[in-house]
């Protein structure tokens, strides 16, 4: 239950499908690069610029974000927090009415 996150550049990935959000630097995550694009599942969102990240989803696909793992989560913790702050609303609302 974590919506819509903004991965930059105006990309957005659905939350429930990520499994992991992994730094690139480490030689088998080079190779699962390699890996995912021999498959046709590697997604490039980062416009050129440095891979900081790659999203792993839940379907095999691997996309390569120029955004900070660190960044990405944090989106990924406020949607979350948003998202249960709005149910809490609606639930308090039909309580009430």
């Amino acid at each position: 239950m974590y919506g819509l996150i903004n991965i930059g550049f105006g990309n957005v990935v659905v939350g429930d499908r990520v499994i992991a959000i992994v730094n690139p630097g480490s030689q088998p995550l080079k190779r699962l690069r390699d890996v995912a694009e021999t498959q046709g599942k590697l997604l490039e969102v980062n416009h050129g610029r440095k891979t900081r990240a790659f999203i792993i989803t839940d379907s095999g696909h691997v996309i390569a974000s120029a955004i900070q793992p660190e960044t990405i989560t944090n989106r990924f913790s406020q949607n979350f927090y948003d998202i249960e702050k709005a149910l809490e609303r609606i639930r308090n609302e039909a309580r009430q009415g």
